[in-house]
């Protein structure tokens, strides 16, 4: 029995530890954690705990926004440590000087980190208004993800459900990004990264990246960040670089799939966008 005490013990802890992965849902006026929350507005921005699902591995943490932008924000980290459940997006400024992580980046009105939107082909085409909106989390063996699912969205003269999930994983860096349209004639979805005025960019043969530092007055301390969507060209009809993004429009489909990551110049080795840019190469292709 004793062995069989420490066996267990052991699985117990080695299964914990290849967890590096957390979710965070709550209402801001009830702090108790919970898997899906529902509104036929639409919009519950101001309503959420930070705003809206998150989603967290040891390296950062993404959170979409509970409203007509379903962009996808992102929390930085100085070191790898899952930091949700206590600073809850928004730590405090000893803990930031203790060197936990802080919400660096500002996605204003645009997609974020690889938001997923509709494109008409001519423009973008919010997940809005809605019949119903969905956020769900969920936490599994060694992933969590989380999801938005608009219900009834308008394009093209039809009315379309779209669910947007972000999967992160233990050990890497990378989330994926998959967008799923429930209609029956394929759609094109947009995607990309935001940019700020000084930030640096960079479009690759399968990525769109940028570098600097954000106008963002939530951090402790401002702190250059990278962020980039690492794509398959032959899933996308063309790029371009609009006003405060780098966007990507895909050829028509009702599946499509990124990775996004980003990363703080108080990590190690991200000094500079060089450093983030070789990072990127380095990754494998995505299929």
């Amino acid at each position: 029995m004793k062995y069989l005490i420490i066996i267990l013990t052991l699985l117990a802890n080695f299964s914990y530890a290849q967890n590096m992965t957390d979710i965070s849902l709550f209402w801001k006026e009830n702090p108790e954690q919970v898997t899906e929350i529902a509104s036929e507005e639409g919009n519950l921005y101001s309503k959420l705990g930070h705003h809206g699902p998150a989603v967290e591995n040891e390296f950062v943490a993404y959170r979409f926004y509970f409203d007509h932008k379903v962009a996808i924000d992102v929390y930085n980290k100085t070191k790898p440590q899952l930091e949700l459940a206590e600073a809850a997006w928004y730590p405090t400024e000893e803990k930031q000087k203790e060197g936990w992580g802080a919400d660096q980046y500002k996605a204003g009105s645009t997609v974020g980190l690889g938001g997923v939107r509709l494109w008409d082909g001519e423009k973008p085409v919010y997940l809005d208004p809605v019949t119903k909106r969905t956020a769900r989390v969920r936490k599994e063996a060694n992933i969590s993800y989380m999801e938005m699912l608009s219900e009834n969205v308008p394009y093209k003269g039809d009315s379309i459900d779209v669910l947007v999930r972000v999967t992160v994983f233990s050990g890497s860096r990378e989330g994926k990004v998959e967008a799923f349209a429930f209609c029956d004639k394929p759609v094109q979805f947009l995607t990309g990264v935001n940019y700020h005025d000084g930030t640096k960019t960079k479009e690759g043969k399968d990525y769109v990246a940028t570098w600097g530092l954000h106008p963002e007055d939530v951090a402790a301390f401002q702190l250059n960040i990278g962020a980039a969507v690492k794509y398959n060209p032959d899933d996308f009809a063309k790029t371009e670089k609009a006003d405060k993004e780098l966007r990507l429009i895909s050829k028509p489909t009702h599946y499509l799939s990124t990775y996004i990551t980003s990363a703080c110049e108080k990590e190690e080795n991200f000094k500079g966008m060089e450093d983030f840019i070789s990072y990127l190469e380095g990754l494998e292709k995505v299929n």
